[in-house]
């Protein structure tokens, strides 16, 4: 990517558009969170591409508040509403989430629903590659990724309270179905490679159904490492969150490998044992051993639908640019990699032809 993490770490000035009654908010704050003390200042953090994020700072804490934008949304994005409840039934599972605090759905407080959690306080790198890490501390935190991830598709989403979640079966026809959907409402170009895509893997579905708690958008940059130990101490971003296939949750994690650096912050193409970071088949491997699993089948198929569905994610992130509600100042950039993914995930599918 051209951009660097300081484009998108830490607060800036609230966006104009984005603004809202900072008193109004203070006297909800002062009824609904606990322990509460003004005065209160707030700002933007700089990334988050769907819901904008606040840094809320009182004299004695940090809160983090998560809104949907205002404007024209797709029919069930930006669920704030999910993310509250999906941390609030995680808390105490052994899954890294920050704690909650509330979720306000009455629109005239700030003009959109919001929730507001604790502020977890460690770094959010959003290059894979962690140029700044020594070779061990690259490796502890692609292990403690992988752990993280792993703890969550153990829970017993059932005793955490989300049962009711999620459908609990055909996750991947479900979403597939969703995505071409979502892709289509907001498409601003013909995408040849998305087309294919949007016909060929709802009819090559593996067989074979499992169900647990996913984040569906799990990736470094969405989670906050421990300065010391760079272990993770909290996985953010949770609004595509459901009950869903681990393995689809998986792999899109495992993303990272096949994507080069250029396209969306990957690791294809770099000599990762001279990093301390584990390979793609180590990396699947330990997934496999702490989720007790002997192989994953089907490998490229979940690749190339995780390359489809984001790319759709993208697309619609240009869907906000040309209708101006895009919350980041580098969402063009982003939306324009909607194309290249299609393509990416299309050659997926042609390997598995080829087969």
């Amino acid at each position: 990517m051209s951009t660097s993490s300081s484009d998108f770490s830490g607060t800036m000035d609230i966006q104009e558009r984005l603004q809202f009654d900072e008193q109004a908010l203070e006297a909800y704050m002062r009824d609904h969170v606990e322990g509460f003390e003004a005065p209160l200042e707030v700002s933007q953090f700089k990334g988050g591409q769907s819901n904008p994020s606040y840094m809320l700072v009182t004299p004695s804490r940090k809160y983090v508040l998560r809104r949907k934008p205002p404007g024209k949304l797709l029919p069930s994005a930006h669920a704030v509403d999910r993310e509250y409840r999906v941390l609030s039934g995680l808390a105490g599972t052994g899954v890294p989430v920050p704690r909650t605090f509330c979720l306000c759905e009455d629109e005239t407080v700030i003009g959109t629903m919001f929730y507001i959690m604790d502020f977890v306080d460690g770094d959010i790198e959003w290059d894979p590659a962690l140029p700044h890490f020594s070779n061990e501390q690259r490796t502890t935190a692609f292990y403690s990724m992988n752990s993280a991830l792993a703890a969550l598709h153990k829970v017993d989403y059932k005793a955490a309270g989300l049962e009711s979640f999620g459908k609990s079966s055909d996750y991947l026809a479900r979403q597939i179905g969703r995505w071409s959907k979502q892709y289509k409402a907001s498409e601003t170009e013909n995408i040849e490679a998305m087309n294919k895509l949007i016909e060929w893997l709802p009819k090559n579905i593996p067989e074979g159904d499992e169900t647990s708690t996913v984040h569906g958008d799990y990736r470094l940059d969405n989670t906050i490492l421990d300065r010391d130990s760079k272990k993770v101490i909290a996985m953010l971003d949770w609004e595509l969150s459901t009950l869903g296939h681990p393995l689809a949750d998986f792999s899109y994690h495992c993303m990272t490998w096949r994507l080069e650096p250029e396209l969306f912050r990957g690791l294809a193409g770099l000599d990762l044992p001279s990093l301390g970071i584990p390979t793609e088949e180590e990396y699947v491997a330990q997934y496999c051993e702490r989720t007790d699993r002997n192989t994953i089948e089907n490998w490229d198929f979940y690749m190339a639908y995780n390359m489809f569905r984001l790319s759709a994610i993208l697309q619609g992130i240009m869907g906000r640019v040309v209708d101006g509600t895009a919350s980041s100042a580098h969402a063009k950039e982003m939306g324009q990699r909607a194309k290249p993914l299609a393509i990416k995930g299309w050659e997926q599918v042609e390997r598995i032809i080829k087969k």
